[in-house]
């Protein structure tokens, strides 16, 4: 299994630890990533929202790199997911947008064409690498371990576009990854919606309060640890959490893992290489309870 491999801006920036853990649990699992060293930030829907042009540009640009490769795209952020998908939905889609932006692409000997497959890392492990094939990677299972999944916005909406009708369990990908490697998958209401991290910079209050709210009620449901497969929900729930538990007046201290750090400590991955102590809000409990089972 080999993929063209996009980490996006935020893995190589402020949570080196995703992108870290998702080099080793790849390697480990037999995944093969060819990394897209001179791709280009996807816009994160910002660009798309001033200069929609350009964005789809950026994101073309992307996908005529892997399709030099030869190679299927997967990615390691919701938010890229959701913003690589909407743009290819519209180049697929238009023709003659299609052609105007590859007339810009062109300049560097490059071409877009309909086709390329694009999948968020949890996609890959459930649809291409398959569960059961998952489970038999195990060497540590984390049984005795709360988690809570929490998907981000991009991921799940608009579900037209994230192929919900051919794929319509992709709403429940992150509770069977999480069974899947021996941990308890914790339903708790806020698992589905926004962090807050859209509207960090311009209501902050109303951010925090998103993101505490959400932690709270993990927390209500007996979660140990939250696990998500966005960098930027990582940021508000984990960065924040601080912040978040000021704003709504309660004690917090829930961690949150990156999606390849659940998998490599369950295939046998030490702490230390996945950078679990780079967390804002320690991952000690975690490690504690996951640890203890094998006498580590």
């Amino acid at each position: 299994m080999r993929y063209a491999f996009w980490p996006g801006c935020v893995s190589k920036g402020a949570c080196p630890e995703l992108y870290s853990s998702m080099i080793k649990t790849c390697a480990k699992l037999g995944i093969e990533l060819e990394e897209l060293y001179d791709g280009n930030c996807t816009g994160a829907g910002v660009i798309s929202e001033h200069e929609p042009e350009v964005a789809d540009t950026l994101n073309a640009r992307n996908f005529a790199l892997a399709q030099k490769m030869g190679l299927p795209l997967v990615n390691i952020c919701s938010t890229c997911q959701g913003v690589q998908a909407l743009v290819q939905e519209k180049l697929d889609r238009d023709e003659a947008h299609r052609a105007k932006v590859n007339s810009r692409l062109a300049e560097e000997g490059l071409e877009y064409k309909p086709g390329l497959v694009i999948k968020n890392f949890m996609w890959v492990l459930v649809e291409d690498y398959g569960l059961d094939k998952l489970k038999q990677q195990v060497v540590r299972p984390l049984s005795g371990l709360r988690a809570g999944p929490f998907y981000g916005c991009y991921i799940l909406r608009p579900s037209r576009i994230l192929g919900m009708a051919e794929h319509p369990e992709r709403d429940e990908y992150l509770e069977q990854i999480i069974a899947a490697v021996g941990a308890t998958p914790v339903e708790y209401e806020g698992q589905n919606k926004c962090c807050g991290f859209p509207i960090l910079t311009n209501n902050r209050k109303n951010s925090l309060t998103q993101a505490g709210t959400h932690l709270a009620s993990a927390i209500d449901e007996g979660a140990d640890c939250l696990v998500t497969p966005c960098p930027l929900c990582h940021l508000n729930l984990d960065a924040q959490q601080p912040s978040a538990a000021q704003v709504i007046e309660r004690e917090l201290g829930i961690p949150i893992l990156h999606l390849p750090q659940l998998i490599g400590l369950a295939i046998g991955i030490e702490p230390r290489e996945l950078r679990m102590d780079r967390h804002v809000i320690g991952t000690r409990k975690v490690l504690d309870k996951v640890m203890a089972k094998v006498g580590a």
